[in-house]
């Protein structure tokens, strides 16, 4: 039984996984598949060592199956097809007496406060459950995870069939966010610099744009006859996406802030008062959200095979985190955590 630990000092060793009997309210997964992800990238950085208990094994993005269920777990069997939503809630804070408990003030995040998923067997609270439908692999299943991200920012941005949608940035969320704005009706425009994830996005039937060749302002304003983008998402994290989103939208536009900018960035605020722009946080997600994700992974309706660029065993996650780190032909890495 293995399991991947954060070492720290931007190391991950291979170490036995310890099964954990699950406890009240708690149920015990064999994991199956678990994504790489940009959170991991950062942990493995170092940029989370505040939170971080090292060594601990880290990932979130994952599926599995149910092999015990704790005291008290009536819901779970052994056998039963599943994957996390990665939030354990302390359920009386003001967030969660609002209804808001996946933006919890004391949230504990499963895989960076916790122990995660790049273990063969992992115990979890019973209630961060989903079911899986028998339609979907658990390889492809371990991509639920980002696509509820995608559906929680979709929604969010109260997106709706017919309008026009630009998503600055191609990586997984990226392009996960325009393939399901795309299924909901809209009209979108990707805008990435990396060839490879351009090229991809075009090759799964989305228009894409490098925004240093094609000058992406005019691009939209020749699209919407100068009116602008109904919704734009932000999923860049860089000075220059923040610079350019309130570039895009037309009057009374929005934006939905996707990507996590750690430090202070400019932000054009007049554009906010003369258009009439308003901005949305679109953190996480919420029970729907994964209920929408696992709808469209189980419909077939998104191309997640195509999405998926590598597979790779538990002992060499630090080389998929160097492949994902150096970027060039990479979208999502999955790992196998178990046979």
């Amino acid at each position: 039984m293995t399991a991947a630990y954060y070492a720290g000092g931007e190391s991950i060793r291979a170490g036995e996984c310890v099964p954990v009997p699950p406890g009240p309210g708690q149920v015990q997964i064999r994991v199956s598949h678990c994504g790489i992800c940009g959170t991991d990238l950062h942990i493995f950085h170092g940029k989370m060592d505040h939170r971080v208990h090292v060594p601990q094994v880290i990932g979130h993005e994952m599926s599995g199956t149910v092999t015990a269920a704790g005291p008290g777990v009536d819901a779970w069997n052994p056998g039963d097809r599943v994957t996390v939503r990665p939030v354990d809630y302390c359920g009386s804070c003001p967030a969660c007496l609002a209804g808001h408990r996946h933006i919890c003030m004391k949230l504990k995040f499963i895989g960076i406060d916790s122990p995660g998923a790049m273990q063969e067997f992992w115990t979890v609270p019973a209630h961060t459950l989903h079911r899986l439908p028998d339609s979907l692999s658990l390889e492809l299943a371990a991509l639920i995870e980002p696509i509820a991200v995608a559906c929680h920012d979709v929604r969010l941005g109260e997106l709706k069939a017919g309008e026009y949608a630009v998503v600055l940035g191609g990586g997984p969320i990226g392009l996960l966010i325009a393939l399901v704005a795309r299924g909901a009706g809209a009209r979108v425009v990707v805008s990435e610099v990396n060839p490879f994830r351009v090229r991809l996005a075009r090759e799964l039937g989305l228009e894409a744009v490098d925004p240093n060749l094609d000058g992406l302002v005019d691009y939209v304003n020749a699209a919407t006859g100068g009116a602008g983008a109904d919704v734009v998402f932000e999923v860049t994290g860089s000075a220059a996406g923040a610079e350019t989103m309130v570039k895009l939208p037309r009057t009374r536009g929005r934006i939905v802030m996707v990507a996590i900018h750690s430090q202070p960035v400019p932000v054009h605020l007049f554009q906010f008062f003369w258009r009439e722009l308003r901005m949305i946080g679109a953190r996480l997600y919420e029970p729907e959200d994964f209920d929408r994700a696992i709808a469209l992974a189980g419909s077939g309706q998104l191309p997640l095979d195509r999405i998926v660029t590598d597979r790779i065993p538990l002992d060499r996650l630090e080389a998929g985190l160097r492949a994902m780190e150096q970027g060039g032909e990479v979208m999502k890495i999955l790992v196998r955590c178990s046979g």
